[in-house]
Parts: C-alpha cells; sequence; structure tokens
C-alpha cells in the first residue's frame, strides 16, 4: 500500500540517513558487500518477498562540495541535460506538497517506467556536521493517472545524506529500491542495479562539474 501524498516524512527518517554517513547500519541484516569502484562501495540486501534487492551506497565524490551536489540533485530541469534515462521529468503541487513525476526511457522490446513520488530536503547540524539530506518514495496521487504503454513503479524509495569528506567533496550515503513490475526477470533488474547504480553517480559527479563551469 502506498502512502497519500499528506504527511511526507518524519524527522526520524531524517535522522537515520544521516547516521548512515556516521556508522553504516549493516549489522543485523544480511548485507552482503556487492562492489567496490571508484571510492564508493555498494552494499546489497535480499528482499524475499520480491526476490530484488535493496542496495546501500557508501562513499565519496571527490571535486563536488556538498552545497553543490544537493542543488545539482535537486534540480530536475538539469537532469533532463545530464540523464539520458530521462523522457520526461516535472514538478506539481498537489495538496499542499511537491510531487514529482518522472518517465525513464527503457530499452525495446521493453516498455517504459513511470515513477510518481514525494520528495523532501532538509539541511540538519548534526553535532556542528552540516548534513543535507533528501528522502523520496513514492505515492498514490490521483492527479497522475497511469498512461498507456508505460509501466507505473509503485515500490520506489530512496534516501541521500550528503556532508562534507573534509576536503573539497562529499561524504555520501544512499539508500535505493525499487521494483519496476512488469515481465522482467529479476536477475536482470538486479543487473541492470548493480550497474546503474555507479553509473549514475558517476554521471551525477560529472554533472557537478559542468554545473559549476556554468556559474
Amino acid at each position: 500500500m502506498e502512502p497519500a501524498v499528506a504527511g511526507g516524512f518524519s524527522p526520524e527518517q531524517f535522522r537515520e540517513a544521516c547516521a548512515e554517513l556516521q556508522q553504516p547500519a549493516l549489522a543485523g541484516a544480511e548485507w552482503q558487500l556487492m562492489m567496490e569502484t571508484l571510492g564508493i562501495s555498494i552494499y546489497r540486501l535480499l528482499d524475499q518477498q520480491t526476490g530484488l534487492y535493496e542496495y546501500k551506497v557508501f562513499g565519496v565524490l571527490e571535486d563536488c562540495p556538498p552545497a553543490l551536489l544537493a542543488e545539482v540533485y535537486m534540480d530536475l530541469d538539469y537532469r533532463k541535460q545530464w540523464d539520458q534515462y530521462v523522457k520526461e521529468l516535472y514538478e506539481k503541487e498537489c495538496n499542499g506538497e511537491t510531487v514529482v513525476y518522472w518517465e525513464v526511457k527503457y530499452p525495446f522490446p521493453m516498455s517504459n517506467r513511470d515513477y510518481v513520488y514525494i520528495r523532501q530536503r532538509r539541511e540538519l547540524d548534526v553535532e556542528g556536521r552540516k548534513i543535507y539530506v533528501v528522502l523520496a518514495q513514492s505515492a498514490s496521487v490521483p492527479q497522475f493517472a497511469e498512461r498507456p504503454g508505460v509501466i507505473r513503479v509503485k515500490g520506489y524509495k530512496q534516501s541521500l545524506a550528503i556532508e562534507s569528506d573534509g576536503k573539497k567533496g562529499s561524504k555520501v550515503f544512499m539508500y535505493y529500491f525499487d521494483n519496476p513490475g512488469g515481465q522482467i526477470p529479476s536477475w536482470l533488474i538486479n543487473w541492470a542495479a548493480k550497474n546503474g547504480v555507479p553509473n549514475f553517480l558517476k554521471d551525477l559527479a560529472k554533472a557537478c562539474q559542468i554545473y559549476r563551469q556554468k556559474t
């Protein structure tokens, strides 16, 4: 059951994302180190119900200051320039909440997927450390009807926490899960996520460099 738009996220959810930067919560569950690449460590946890994996990502993006990284991540118009998989992406106010619509290009012969989700960004002070947190999760919003030929993703959750690495870059934590539905084998979905997460972070870091040069 997806949440309705009203309500948003609790302060505890923001605190949990912050805590992962200081002490990754990997104990007490079967989190497996999946890969380490370019200073990024990716862990996964099997969701028994869906056969899909949840992912946690820890690492440093060099030469991407936290404020810049958070700004680029939140800028949907700019994402349409650097993310090749975006078909359509925009925000709309619904019942006092900002709702995002996002259609993702899938390769032929698969149908495109779309997401309807809420997201919130906060800046927290944790013992003198400034941390940017962005939370997102899919929501049921009547104003966004499902489209013919496009499969609606209804199990999307993402958390992002960013702070300074003490130099010129950012220390990053990201949690990610979605279930794209349709007739796609779980092994193919998991393979795409394994490759897509580090590629997304590399593209995001590159986008930060270009964004900084423009401003």
